[in-house]
């Protein structure tokens, strides 16, 4: 009688595939929750499994797209940083003008370009997070809270060289 087993791995299981191939077993490289969910054919060399989150991707792209316009709009309000900060110093009712011109255009330069760069580097690492499958809404929101407290920083140098500025913050903590 001859061996009427199929060649070329024609209805071989996962695991003989895996074998044949010279690779372990998946028990030995998957995590638990992956060994439990059904087989699905991978293009990837690893055998990862991708999931399809397809909410978790609407809000990514939404809080980046969000976060473009806001780094846009404070950006270009920051390269005219002397107009920019008149409107805050009459929004708190300070009396006088922001007269640190020479620090203001120095620092709200640097204030956008870190806006720029900050909303760059969220972006390239929600994409990676997102081609990879992984959960991502968080990424934009820890990439706008780091960016913001950078900026700011960056906008209270000049800010509190401005005596119109100081004087309002003395009389303030005095009272």
């Amino acid at each position: 009688m001859t061996d009427q087993r199929p060649q070329y791995g024609e209805i071989a299981t996962l695991e003989e595939q895996r074998r044949a191939a010279g690779l372990p077993p998946i028990a030995e490289v998957a995590p638990e929750s992956i060994q439990a969910a059904p087989t699905q054919p991978s293009t990837s060399p690893r055998g990862a499994v991708r999931t399809s989150r397809p909410v978790d991707r609407f809000v990514t792209i939404a809080l980046l797209a969000y976060g473009l316009v806001n780094v846009v709009m404070t950006g270009l309000s920051y390269l005219d940083f002397s107009t920019a900060m008149n409107e805050v110093m009459t929004v708190l009712g300070i009396d006088g003008e922001f007269t640190n011109y020479a620090q203001g255009r120095l620092w709200g330069t640097i204030a956008a370009i870190v806006l720029a760069v900050g909303w760059s580097m969220t972006a390239y690492l929600s994409i990676r997070r997102l081609r990879s499958g992984k959960v991502t809404w968080w990424v934009p929101i820890a990439g706008a809270f780091a960016t913001m407290i950078i900026a700011s920083i960056c906008v209270a140098v000049p800010m509190m060289g401005d005596p119109a500025f100081v004087e309002f913050l003395t009389s303030s903590a005095l009272q």
